[in-house]
Order: C-alpha cells, then structure tokens, then sequence
C-alpha cells in the first residue's frame, strides 16, 4: 500500500513539475513578445517624431501641396492611436502609403531636394524604417514561437487552462504595401 502511495505521490510531484515547466516557458515568451512589440513601439514613435519636421521641411517649399500634406498628419494621428498589431499594420500601411506621395510630390521641387534638412530627415527616416523592418521580424519570430508552443499538445493543455490566447502578427496587408518606401533623389 506505501508503495502505491508513493507511485502516486511521485506521478502527482512529476506532473506539477511538468505544469511549472510548461507554466514558466509561456511566460517567458509571452513576456519576449510583449518586448519585441515594445520594440517596434519604440521604432514608430521615432518614425511619428520624424514626420512633423518632414511635413515642415516640404510646407516651406511646397505651400500649394497643402491636402497631401494633412492626408500625412492625418494618417500619423490614426497610425498613432492604434493599439493591436493588426489596426497598427493597416495604419502604418496607410502612413508609408501617404509618405510615398510626399516624396513623389518633392520630386517636383528641386530646391527642396537640394535642402540640407530634408536630406538630413530622409536618411533618418530611410533608417528607421529599417529598424522598423527589423522589429517587425523580431515581433513576428517570438509571436511565432509564442503561438506554437500553447497550440502544441500537452501544452495546449495548460495553455487553455491559464487562458493563454494566440497573438497577432504584424504585416503588411497585400504585395504592393510590401516594397519599401523609397526615398532617394
């Protein structure tokens, strides 16, 4: 009988380990996950802050461009507010979207091209968003990782119980919002 007792005992201990293990390791990357979309948080307040002096930069050389120039402050606000990686994909995709325009239009303006500043605000926002492009890979492996290790079984198990939920990744919508923004003269 002490034998059996113990059998049990040894499974029960096995089995809270095995909780604890599978426990731990959701947590953990959870907890990477919400990093990596820290990151990317970090990458597009960068981008909000360039754009201001950007639209500044083109206003004084570009005063009759006005509609395009609040289609950019616009889609900035929207792109800002939003919170889940799906409305922040489709708001980026209509913030690089108008910003395409914004560097089409400043073709037209010599000048323009030729400022100091505005080279300065292309090279800083070329890189960021590479960096955005970097956290967005970064975001996207960990919610990758994350998703599968509460969708495999006995995971699933825990997973379920504790009320771990899949995460979104964030991308872009369709094949043309996939190409970079360009932003050489």
């Amino acid at each position: 009988m002490t034998t059996l007792l113990w059998i049990i005992l040894a499974i029960i201990a096995v089995l809270i380990l095995w909780f604890i293990g599978v426990y731990n390791g959701l947590i953990r990357l959870r907890n990477r996950t919400d990093e990596a979309w820290s990151d990317i948080d970090v990458q597009l307040k960068r981008r909000y802050d360039l754009i201001p002096n950007l639209v500044e930069t083109v206003k004084g050389y570009a005063t009759h461009e006005r509609e395009l120039l609040e289609k950019v402050t616009q889609a900035r606000s929207q792109a800002m507010q939003a919170t889940s990686p799906e409305a922040k994909g489709r708001a980026e995709n209509m913030l690089s979207e108008t910003l395409k325009s914004l560097f089409a239009v400043a073709e037209n303006y010599p000048a323009l091209r030729a400022s100091e500043n505005f080279a300065k605000l292309q090279d800083e926002l070329s890189d960021t968003e590479n960096k955005i492009q970097a956290s967005r890979r970064f975001y996207n492996g960990n919610v990758r990782d994350f998703n599968t290790k509460i969708q495999l079984f006995p995971n699933n198990l825990v997973s379920g119980m504790l009320n771990f939920k899949a995460r979104e990744f964030f991308e872009v919508e369709n094949e043309g919002e996939r190409e970079t923004v360009k932003v050489k003269f």
